[in-house]
């Protein structure tokens, strides 16, 4: 059984498992990596470093998507 922490994403707070990465979080809301950039704690992550970028108890996360069209 996996322990539960609370973060929050974009404002609103949010239960995700304890073990989870910032690539974990992004696949958990169906978003694509390629598409989205994730500020943590006030910090960019870069895209090759999610799947090693831990999420901790009361992590602060904003999530801005890319969108195209004109």
């Amino acid at each position: 059984m996996s322990e539960e922490m609370t973060v929050t994403v974009n404002g609103e707070e949010r239960q995700i498992a304890g073990n989870s990465t910032a690539l974990d979080l992004l696949h958990s809301l169906a978003l694509d990596p390629r598409a989205v950039v994730v500020e943590l704690n006030r910090e960019i992550v870069r895209r090759p470093a999610l799947g090693n970028t831990p999420l901790c108890e009361g992590d602060e996360i904003e999530l801005v998507h890319f969108v195209g069209g004109g």
